[in-house]
């Protein structure tokens, strides 16, 4: 069996920044266990897999350890490769997902996703995550993750995170995040639990990120930095009960898996 794959730098226009994502493009579904073995081969933060189907693509997320039931980067990255490699007359994608239908749209280089909305919750049980971080947090917030927030930018580049506490969370992950300096705000997110110890970029973070910081900046367009090594830039928008998350690609790699 042979199964093509490309390598996408997501949430950045530049090779080595950003998030890499890997996509393969199926003609049918293969085994689980197959698809997760080649997640963690791949050994990148997400690994994509989608069919078409009827109008659109039925669209999977894996990490290196397990399959995730969202993620905006492998989503972007998918995206671009549609956008390029398989039908370049197209600038509307429909993904059919475990998180319900996404829309993807590109206008010039920038492709935007369309996704639901997460907004956090304050969290009635913070003690178990503050002994995971250096700096203690002002609030401690929880959706799918925990979203820990603090006063500037400069708390959230010294953060270093406990990763063995993190294994043990009950969530699937912890975001911390700011008011940025050159950017409405700033973020980082932890998730070792799911084989992810910090995630470059992390568009589903994203998710409750919008609908956090479009309420206290009182602002529905919003332009956000990820602040990890590689480093990423998104651009969102608050919209009822979803958000759009948009950002440019750099493709790496094209290749094919012999199984």
């Amino acid at each position: 069996m042979k199964i093509s794959i490309f390598q996408v730098d997501a949430f950045t226009s530049e090779l080595f920044c950003g998030n890499p994502a890997a996509v393969c493009p199926l003609e049918s579904w293969i085994d689980d266990k197959i698809l997760q073995l080649i997640a963690y081969e791949n050994n990148l933060s997400e690994t994509a897999f989608f069919v078409n189907e009827n109008d659109g693509y039925r669209i999977r997320w894996f990490t290196p350890t397990c399959e995730v039931d969202l993620c905006g980067h492998a989503t972007l990255a998918s995206a671009y490769i549609i956008f390029n490699e398989i039908d370049s007359t197209v600038s509307n994608i429909k993904f059919f997902s475990n998180s319900g239908e996404l829309n993807v749209t590109r206008n010039s280089d920038l492709i935007s996703l369309d996704f639901p909305s997460l907004p956090p919750k304050i969290s009635q049980n913070p003690e178990n995550i503050y002994s995971a971080f250096n700096i203690k947090p002002n609030e401690v917030l929880e959706a799918e993750d925990y979203l820990l927030i603090y006063d500037n930018e400069k708390q959230i580049e010294s953060i270093l995170p406990d990763l063995n506490v993190l294994r043990c969370i009950d969530l699937r992950g912890v975001i911390v995040s700011s008011k940025g300096n050159d950017c409405d705000f700033v973020s980082r997110f932890f998730s070792p639990k799911y084989g992810i110890d910090e995630d470059p970029v992390t568009g589903s973070a994203h998710c409750t990120l919008i609908p956090y910081w479009s309420e206290k900046l009182r602002k529905k367009k919003l332009h956000a930095k990820q602040l990890s090594k590689r480093g990423g830039e998104l651009f969102c928008e608050m919209k009822n009960d979803r958000v759009v998350i948009s950002g440019k690609a750099a493709q790496y790699l094209r290749g094919e898996i012999e199984i």
